[in-house]
């Protein structure tokens, strides 16, 4: 629902009509907030609304972690090349906050000649650790990993459309690909440019929440924590960081990841 909320204020909304009406109707679903009505989508992807003040959204952990992760893309958009690797559990932040750079790219502010993306997620048919029912066995457990593989999909597809678009409205080249992880991620973790890193632990937590209308217990890493940056600057210690994570990153790309669908 954040994520809908968002586009309805004109705010980080994919560009091309057709994709975004299929997230939407998607995303909806998902939501259970009944069909959209995609007149009123056209309309609003044709209007000139100004994007919302990312200011108030600092008040909350998940938005101050926005905040940080968009001002860090844009700043990386500036350069020529654009590399940005990721892992994450659903890719909620990361497409979220790329909507950051990408109205700077589509305002003129910044233009960069070559993008290229690349995310590691959990794959489909793996036992997460989180989010997943209190109760492992039975039809709450099939429940809770089907939503979560929905919220992984949307989001995924939603932002590789953004992206894909800037090689037809601008003529940016884009690269996005995608690899399936073979276990749970413990943290969230960015890397920009070979120069900065963005970490993130998940902190699991037990609650209750709405799965396809049903209210289940789960284990659930819910509020976002502390996002701690890491730049290739005077600290030799960022520096360390920084290369060891490019180095994990890159180890776990090559052999244990697989190649991802989103069928």
């Amino acid at each position: 629902m954040a994520t809908l909320s968002d586009w309805r204020r004109g705010n980080h909304m994919p560009r091309e009509a057709d994709q975004l009406l299929k997230v939407v109707s998607l995303l909806s679903a998902w939501a259970e907030s009944g069909p959209p009505v995609h007149a009123d989508w056209r309309r609003l992807m044709d209007s000139s609304i100004p994007p919302v003040n990312t200011e108030a959204d600092r008040s909350t952990p998940f938005g101050a972690s926005i905040v940080v992760l968009g001002d860090r893309l844009t700043a990386g958009f500036t350069e020529a090349h654009v590399e940005v690797d990721a892992m994450c559990l659903s890719g909620q932040s990361l497409a979220v906050a790329m909507g950051h750079p990408l109205r700077a790219v589509h305002s003129g502010s910044i233009k960069p000649a070559r993008i290229s993306v690349r995310i590691l997620l959990p794959g489909r048919d793996i036992d997460l650790a989180y989010p997943r029912a209190r109760e492992p066995e039975g039809e709450e457990a099939e429940f809770v990993h089907r939503a979560w593989l929905r919220q992984r999909n949307a989001y995924a597809q939603s932002m590789t459309s953004m992206l894909r678009s800037l090689q037809e409205t601008h003529g940016i080249d884009v690269e996005v690909s995608y690899r399936s992880l073979p276990f749970t991620p413990m943290a969230k973790l960015y890397l920009i440019n070979g120069k900065e890193a963005l970490f993130s632990y998940y902190t699991v937590m037990r609650r209750e929440v709405l799965v396809d209308g049903r209210a289940m217990n789960v284990y659930d890493p819910g509020v976002l924590g502390l996002v701690q940056y890491f730049g290739t600057g005077e600290r030799r210690e960022d520096m360390v960081f920084v290369e060891q994570s490019h180095l994990w990153f890159n180890a776990v790309w090559e052999t244990v990841s697989t190649e991802m669908t989103f069928t």
